[in-house]
């Protein structure tokens, strides 16, 4: 098991093969998956095995975020090459509403902004959110996110954001 990044509060690592459980359970709260698009839970268990795999090739993959005082689940976060615009790299994640509004998702922004940094080559990395997703266009720009212009995909328009190395 690696880990990406840990502090105080929570450690970002890779998700071991009995855990696809937490992993799964994560997307069947609706409020957590408001702004998401829809998959079902055997997308959501690929999705988890792709994880696993994609761990072998390394740096990228989605990634378990645990309390580090307890163990506890708080959610999962992810960095991918953006499928949009080549060269650039995307990072995102999910938590467990009880994590909500406690500073968490901006911590885990920067920390993989950091690990992003560190380990690729890309100047640029990216997030987007849904264009109603106020909360989390607010944790992108409190980790250091600058908003451009939206994204436009054939099924709609996100909120794209942009930091990069300097």
């Amino acid at each position: 098991m690696k880990i990406l990044h840990q502090n105080q509060y929570f450690v970002i690592r890779h998700f071991l093969v009995e855990e696809q459980h937490l992993f799964c359970d994560l997307f069947q709260d609706e409020e957590v998956t408001k702004y998401l698009p829809y998959r079902s839970p055997e997308q959501y268990r690929e999705m988890f095995h792709i994880a696993l795999e994609d761990y072998i090739q390394g740096p990228f993959g989605r990634f378990g975020i645990f309390d580090a005082q307890n163990n506890d689940f708080i959610g999962m976060c992810l960095a991918r090459n953006f499928a949009d615009v080549p060269g650039q790299v995307e990072i995102g994640y999910t938590l467990h509403k009880k994590y909500w509004g406690k500073g968490i998702a901006t911590e885990v922004s920067r920390a993989l902004i950091s690990y992003c940094l560190e380990n690729t080559a890309a100047n640029e990395i990216v997030a987007v959110t849904d264009l109603d997703n106020i909360g989390s266009q607010k944790v992108l720009e409190k980790a250091g996110f600058s908003r451009i212009q939206n994204l436009k995909r054939a099924d709609g328009e996100l909120a794209y954001y942009l930091t990069r190395r300097h």
